[in-house]
């Protein structure tokens, strides 16, 4: 790239506040100036001055306007970020090679809103600050920028593809919130969480987790245990002090049938929205499935109130007990509401079809989970049978134990290989003395003196495949064996009730679900959305908030007279290739995973109280190590900025650009570094606490420095009560520099002045050779 320009045009290198006096100095005589700096703004090191000696005035309140005035000339072309590679001719014509580094932002589209910086979970030392501050992996270099541009920092290529991510059901930033909590930040890594998941103490608990199960650590060793780690967050901070926001509000109003995971994910995600929502729910507590079909020692009920708790204070209503259909009719609905939300889940249970399966002690797994939940006293005998392969099925038996069965086996009509359940839930369950016989299915049930007495049995065989990939179970004859039961629990599946919505015309399919637009969750009745179990039958809860914040977006763009228009569609889960699992093994050692302590097997059976103990700070803190988006330093490409620049000015793709100009004069006014005193062992600077230099003690009593102006030691944010300041350190000195700076008492006598203006209790005293500013 070429600027031809003549002996008309001049480089000014250094964007500090001589080079910006220069700039302006030439560009009104008329010259084009090329201002070039090598940090993303102008300003140099007065910008991070608080006062300048000897008249005190605020360095910032000096240096702004000529910042500004320098970025509006028509006459200087701003080259921030950049810096002189080469430079060739002659004087009066020179030709320049200059490198404008990759900001990895569109600067034509950022307007300097900090949208971005707000969401980054990449959190470094911040080189403006000299590393005492904190900024993020996109940053602004201060506040008062020019231009006030975003930067990110990004050192070197992620090191994973972020399989996790595309493979959540609501894609949440997964290497995002793991740095925040490798980093301690909790409530951030809450927050970041909870952008596209509103639960995530409860999904941290009972997640399917296939983030987990993508995971590209898991090509090299063991996958992160991300789950887990999910659910740190919350165990570490307190989630009800989690601010609420303040929302502008709409008219319209949106009634949600059902509270489960779908109905408030659509409910959070309307409220915020500005939008007025009340949930119908049938049960008398909040929460679904996730109140009453998980039991307490996997799920605490506390924890899933406190985060419904957090979705009321954004507004939303709540009317419990109300069963939409008997209490109130789906119509009435219609006329007092702008839109509708069916997410009512599958409560129903399905029939096994086997004779007696209606003598007392016979019943259905949701309904038995729902009685215990709910406290209701539930009378299950010593030996009880649990019909299925489910996860229902685990939560069953397990729970049949703590309520005090002796024995509890659970009957399953395929083999270890095809059952459904998480496997390690499954091992969960043997723990605690569940037995499970495999390939047998029942085939009768007799009573003694009208109550449950036995269960008739025939051993299975598998066959061909069905339509669900699995192989067909077979009966084989002449194997019938009798078991002796108290209770049997049937847990094969859920469905739907969705007799209440047929007075509308919604159309229903032949398994009882309701029939919706796959992308936009409307129905075929104008108005009516539906989402979640009941329209896919029983499914995951992170599905069904997918789902209900897929139905939020359709639902808040008819409000507003929008087109339904579909989110944009991720790019499926990528896996290392061999060359790159072969390559990761020679650059990250294999470690072991953290696993999560649990209650001793002997105590747990005995009380619903939680199994798993979650992780302490120091575990945390081990197993989130272990991904490999944090092996490297800066930006991990997490994309979460890019998902909050609403101008779309991230360009992770950006590469450093070589431009040329051609100037007939160079002014070289790049100033002086900073002396490393790290050199001078003896004075202790970066081994004692509370060393520190004098730039760094300018950045704690300026407005825009990590104090924000308060005088505070970095050690333990205490006011300090005497000051030395150690002058002369490394001038005249034959192992450093020979001369004498001329400004370091000036300068040290500006801030002992400035350390009794904000502390006049401070007492300060300098320690100097002799004193040569004048």
């Amino acid at each position: 790239m070429n600027r031809e320009n003549g002996n008309k045009s001049v480089l000014v290198i250094g964007g500090g506040i001589a080079g910006i006096q220069a700039s302006l100095d030439l560009a009104n005589m008329g010259f084009k100036v090329y201002l070039v700096e090598k940090s993303p703004s102008i300003g140099g090191r007065m910008a991070q001055l608080d006062k300048t000696f000897p008249t005190n005035d605020c360095a910032m309140c000096i240096l702004a306007p000529k910042m500004i005035e320098a970025s509006w000339h028509s006459n200087i072309e701003l080259l921030t970020y950049s810096e002189v590679e080469k430079v060739s001719g002659k004087a009066g014509d020179f030709q320049v090679k200059i490198n404008r580094k990759a900001s990895f932002v569109d600067w034509n589209k950022c307007n300097g809103c900090g949208l971005c910086v707000e969401g980054c979970p990449v959190i470094m030392p911040n080189e403006f600050d000299h590393g005492i501050g904190k900024r993020k992996a996109i940053y602004l270099f201060f506040p008062q920028a020019v231009p006030k541009k975003c930067v990110i920092d990004k050192r070197e290529e992620r090191p994973c593809k972020a399989a996790c991510m595309d493979a959540c059901p609501v894609h949440t930033n997964v290497p995002g919130y793991i740095k925040l909590i490798a980093e301690a930040e909790f409530k951030e890594a809450y927050k970041l969480i909870r952008e596209t998941n509103l639960l995530p103490a409860c999904v941290g608990r009972v997640c399917y987790a296939p983030c987990q199960e993508a995971c590209n650590r898991g090509q090299i060793d063991e996958p992160l245990r991300i789950r887990d780690l999910k659910r740190v967050p919350g165990d570490q901070w307190n989630i009800e002090e989690l601010e609420v926001p303040v929302v502008g509000k709409t008219d319209k109003k949106v009634a949600i049938v059902g509270s489960g995971p779908a109905g408030l994910a659509a409910a959070n995600d309307l409220a915020l929205k500005g939008h007025n929502v009340t949930i119908f729910e049938a049960l008398p507590e909040p929460g679904g499935m996730l109140r009453v079909g998980i039991p307490e020692y996997r799920l605490p009920k506390e924890i899933l109130r406190q985060e419904i708790g957090h979705i009321q204070k954004l507004g939303v209503e709540i009317k419990t007990g109300i069963r939409v259909g008997k209490d109130i009719a789906i119509k009435k609905l219609k006329r007092d509401y702008d839109a509708i939300f069916v997410a009512a889940g599958a409560h129903g249970g399905m029939k096994l079809g086997v004779e007696g399966e209606d003598i007392p002690g016979v019943t259905e797994g949701i309904g038995f989970l729902r009685a215990a939940n709910l406290g209701e006293k539930v009378n299950i005998g010593k030996r009880v049978a649990v019909i299925g392969g489910g996860n229902t099925a685990i939560d069953c038996a397990r729970t049949a134990r703590r309520l005090g069965a002796k024995e509890v086996t659970i009957v399953y009509r395929r083999s270890r290989a095809e059952m459904p359940a998480s496997e390690e839930e499954v091992a969960a369950g043997e723990k605690e003395g569940i037995k499970i016989e495999f390939l047998a299915t029942p085939s009768r049930f007799s009573p003694d003196n009208k109550k449950l007495a036995k269960m008739e049995c025939v051993r299975m065989k598998l066959g061909e495949p069905d339509d669900s990939g699995r192989r067909r179970p077979v009966p084989i004859k002449g194997s019938e064996f009798t078991m002796p039961v108290d209770t049997v629990i049937a847990a094969l599946g859920q469905i739907p009730e969705t007799d209440f919505v047929k007075e509308l015309g919604i159309t229903l399919s032949r398994r009882g679900t309701i029939e919706i637009n796959g992308k936009t969750g409307a129905t075929n009745v104008e108005g009516i959305f539906a989402g979640g179990d009941v329209v896919t039958g029983p499914a995951f809860v992170i599905d069904a908030i997918a789902a209900g914040k897929k139905v939020s977006r359709s639902i808040h763009q008819y409000l507003t007279e929008q087109p339904l228009e579909s989110e944009v569609a991720w790019k499926e889960p990528e896996e290392f290739s061999q060359e790159e699992i072969e390559d990761r093994k020679k650059r990250f050692p294999s470690r072991d995973r953290v696993e999560m302590r649990g209650q001793p097997v002997a105590e747990r059976v005995q009380n619903f109280g939680e199994v798993a103990l979650g992780y302490s700070l120091e575990e945390a803190k081990e197993e989130s190590s272990r991904c490999l988006a944090l092996q490297i330093e800066g930006c991990i490409e997490c994309h979460e900025c890019e998902r909050r620049c609403e101008p779309n000015a991230i360009v992770y793709t950006m590469r450093d650009e070589d431009i040329t100009v051609e100037v007939g004069a160079i002014i070289i006014a790049s100033g002086l570094g900073l002396y490393d005193i790290s050199t001078l062992t003896e004075y202790g600077y970066g081994r004692i606490k509370n060393v520190i230099t004098a730039m760094e003690f300018e950045r704690l009593t300026a407005a825009s420095g990590p104090t924000m102006g308060e005088l505070r030691r970095s050690s333990d944010g205490r006011i300090p009560g005497n000051i030395a300041f150690i002058q002369c350190v490394g001038s005249r000195d034959l192992r450093n520099k020979a001369y004498c700076s001329s400004v370091c008492c000036m300068h040290a006598t500006k801030e002992a002045m400035l350390a009794f203006e904000h502390h006049p209790g401070t007492k300060s005293t300098i320690f100097y050779m002799d004193m040569r500013a004048v």
